[in-house]
């Protein structure tokens, strides 16, 4: 027992040694590093295209969902103007068959209505489902679900910001920062067309 008390004791001695030696020494290393290049500056993650180059989005025409890659890709006409980093419903693959299937649904929609008063921040209403949607889940004898957004951070989350998108989470919808929820609302009229691909 007082071999082990003896040794935990060393141990601690050893590491709270080392502990205060890097301390110390932490000034002179640090001014040892070189400058960060400017490749470093261009690996930092940005919410958009590109965070030095770019302007004030004045109107999305657009909008791309591409559920593999998890983006929302925002076009003015032809023009790629964003790409923003997403997270889909929590169970994705596959097409929306019914309520509370988890999945974002695929197909062409569009934007049917805007809440500033959301609870995600704000919200753009997606048209899902359509006719198509509609008449798959009857077959079925299922509800098709709907209230499908595009929508921003729940009150109290913002400070979670883009970290939100390493896991799906929503229960069909599209999820950006409230920053971008800002922008795309913004600059997104109601009837825009939105596809949302697998």
């Amino acid at each position: 027992m007082k071999k082990v008390m003896k040794r935990t004791f060393w141990l601690f001695v050893v590491l709270c040694a080392t502990a205060v030696g890097g301390y110390l020494l932490w000034p002179s290393v640090t001014k040892k590093l070189p400058p960060p290049t400017s490749r470093t500056n261009l690996e930092k993650p940005s919410h958009g295209l590109d965070k030095q180059k770019q302007v004030p989005v004045s109107v999305i025409t657009r909008l791309v969902v591409a559920k593999s890659v998890r983006k929302l890709y925002a076009y003015h006409n032809d023009k790629l103007v964003r790409a923003y980093s997403v997270a889909l419903g929590f169970s994705p693959t596959g097409h929306k068959e019914k309520e509370g299937d988890g999945k974002t649904p695929e197909g062409l929609y569009h934007i049917v209505s805007k809440n500033n008063k959301s609870r995600y921040h704000l919200s753009l209403k997606i048209s899902y489902p359509n006719n198509d949607d509609t008449a798959r889940a009857r077959q079925k004898g299922v509800s098709p679900g709907g209230e499908i957004m595009i929508h921003g951070l729940m009150k109290g989350l913002s400070l979670v910001g883009s970290l939100h998108t390493l896991h799906d989470w929503t229960l069909g919808c599209v999820a950006v920062t409230n920053d971008e929820i800002e922008e795309i609302f913004r600059a997104t009229p109601i009837g825009t067309p939105i596809e949302i691909r697998s």
